[in-house]
């Protein structure tokens, strides 16, 4: 029953889909703090906000009204993506796929290597042994 459930754990879908979800629940409210209290407020030293509060370039339009270009949302939502892929990759990935690497190396080392077959003759090793068994007919 345990091995059942181990095998069930170790396959390369469930731990993906493991990282998908940890991706989507439990970093985020994280990382979208360290970006509203840390990259934000550096982005914005850059780009002057609007009435909105959005930064960015801002270009005047046909009717002379500033358009505001968000492009800190962008910045910042990169920044989080990056931040959340590169824990997800070393706190999980990476110690999984080690761990896998070892499992396969000591299954390796566990199991008899197989016998290998002997290399089958060449056209010229054949013809001599042939040549061999027709002189010893004759």
């Amino acid at each position: 029953m345990l091995k059942g459930f181990k095998d069930f754990i170790l396959r390369g879908n469930i731990i993906d889909l493991a990282v998908a979800v940890v991706i989507g629940t439990a970093f985020t409210a994280i990382v979208n703090a360290v970006v509203a209290s840390i990259i934000t407020p550096l982005v914005s030293l850059f780009f002057k906000a609007d009435a909105a509060g959005d930064f960015g370039p801002q270009i005047r339009n046909i009717y002379g009204e500033m358009v505001t270009f968000p492009l800190g949302d962008l910045i910042s939502a990169i920044i989080s993506f990056l931040a959340v892929a590169v824990v997800v990759y070393f706190v999980f990935v990476l110690p999984m796929n080690t761990f896998k690497a070892h499992v396969e190396a000591r299954k390796g080392t566990a199991a008899e290597a197989p016998e290998e077959e002997p290399a089958a003759a060449t056209e010229a090793e054949l013809l001599i042994e042939i040549r061999d068994l027709l002189a010893k007919r004759s």
